[in-house]
């Protein structure tokens, strides 16, 4: 699994992105593919009515839950009540939400594994922010793959992802890769 931590900074420009537009206050907000819960506890502290993160390793969920206590405590706000994760596979969500934010495997190791992920957001939200590799390639084929899904991107803003050394595969002690946040709309 292409399981990286999506840097601080970036998911805090994100959940603001989405916030100032609107797409977090009072809303219902699916984290697909959660890991330590980043967005999902940064969607409930920027006035989400519910969070809901969804990943298939138990583990990081341990983390993602300790993440909630450890934000109560810097906090000082009870955000628990209103964050639920759920341990399942991504095709397995079956609720509706007004809003995913996610950052799903760029499909590298995996091969197209982000394109689970979009057709699950599109189907699950009105309001879709999700993170993929910059290329150009991707773009054409992500945005004709988000049209016939039927959503409507609204915008692509390029950022930097930088990732430390993980695994066996890495060869270097980190490295920046341009990242395209795709805002989407459903429209059918």
């Amino acid at each position: 699994m292409e399981q990286y931590t999506i840097p601080g900074e970036l998911a805090a420009s994100i959940i603001n992105i989405a916030f100032l537009s609107d797409d977090i206050r009072g809303k219902k907000v699916l984290d697909l593919g959660c890991g330590s819960g980043r967005l999902t506890i940064g969607s409930v502290l920027m006035g989400a009515k519910e969070a809901t993160g969804v990943d298939i390793d138990k583990e990081v969920l341990k983390i993602a839950r300790d993440n909630v206590k450890i934000t109560e405590l810097l906090t000082k706000k009870k955000i628990s009540n209103r964050i639920s994760f759920k341990y399942m596979g991504v095709s397995s969500f079956k609720e509706k939400v007004y809003t995913v934010i996610q950052n799903p495997p760029f499909g590298i190791q995996s091969v197209h594994a982000d394109r689970l992920f979009l057709k699950k957001a599109l189907e699950c939200g009105k309001k879709v922010y999700s993170l993929h590799r910059s290329y150009e390639k991707t773009r054409k084929f992500l945005s004709k793959l988000i049209e016939n899904n039927g959503g409507e991107v609204e915008k692509i803003i390029r950022f930097k992802f930088r990732i430390p050394y993980m695994f066996k595969f890495h060869r270097k002690p980190s490295v920046e890769y341009d990242v395209d946040l795709y805002v989407i709309k459903k429209v059918r």
